[in-house]
């Protein structure tokens, strides 16, 4: 692919980053609004899947259309941070780490069992539940994998700031599998869910500014 394919496709899976969780939390909370028996402390998010009237098709069709944005967005992971290469202290251009690339394989996936969540709703047994199960499990490996991944570049700031959203994401179920704090999940799986949707949109737009310093050069 040629540099300037390369930076139209950076560009595009940047957009995609951005859009991903503000296409699925409008969806939601689009959702809940319709859907005033939903409680927050004795449901899951997926119960909104197979609610009656108009909250069911909002759910499902926004983790779908996010997952397969997510999806564009995860393919261009590894070429993004060979150029966050670039910008190393010693100016030395590095391909991704084994286990940068790992964590793309994994937020790819991630995406995959979004859209599945989506495709899938919760009284389609037993694939939804694989596929929610499925999609936390991978974030959090993803972000995790991604953050050390990013620190292996000499990118310290990014490589924490997507480690602790790894442990945000991850700290929800640790404590619910300590402490039954709700009766329902939907809190855990809202939190991992901001966390995955924080990094996607704020590295989205860390991917616009790299597509447009690399046209610029």
């Amino acid at each position: 692919m040629s540099k300037s394919r390369s930076v139209t496709w950076l560009k595009i899976s940047g957009i995609c980053g951005l859009l991903t969780p503000i296409v699925a939390f409008s969806c939601i909370f689009l959702a809940i609004y319709f859907a005033p028996e939903f409680s927050w402390t004795h449901n899951a998010l997926s119960d909104l899947g197979v609610m009656p009237g108009v909250t069911a098709a909002l759910f499902n069709y926004g983790l779908i259309s996010s997952g397969v944005l997510g999806l564009i967005f995860a393919t261009s992971l590894p070429s993004a941070t060979s150029f966050l290469g670039v910008a190393s202290a010693d100016g030395k251009l590095r391909s991704m780490p084994h286990r940068g690339r790992v964590g793309a394989l994994f937020f790819l996936s991630a995406c995959i069992a979004l859209t599945a969540i989506g495709v899938f709703p919760e009284d389609v047994k037993p694939m939804h539940f694989i596929a929610s199960v499925a999609f936390f499990v991978l974030l959090i490996c993803a972000l995790l994998s991604l953050g050390i991944g990013l620190w292996r570049l000499k990118q310290k700031p990014w490589a924490m700031f997507t480690l602790l959203l790894g442990a945000v994401a991850a700290a929800p179920w640790l404590l619910l599998l300590v402490v039954r704090y709700v009766s329902g999940v939907a809190i855990p799986e809202f939190i991992a869910a901001v966390a995955g949707g924080s990094w996607a949109a704020i590295f989205g737009f860390k991917i616009l500014r790299l597509a447009s310093q690399a046209k610029a050069s």
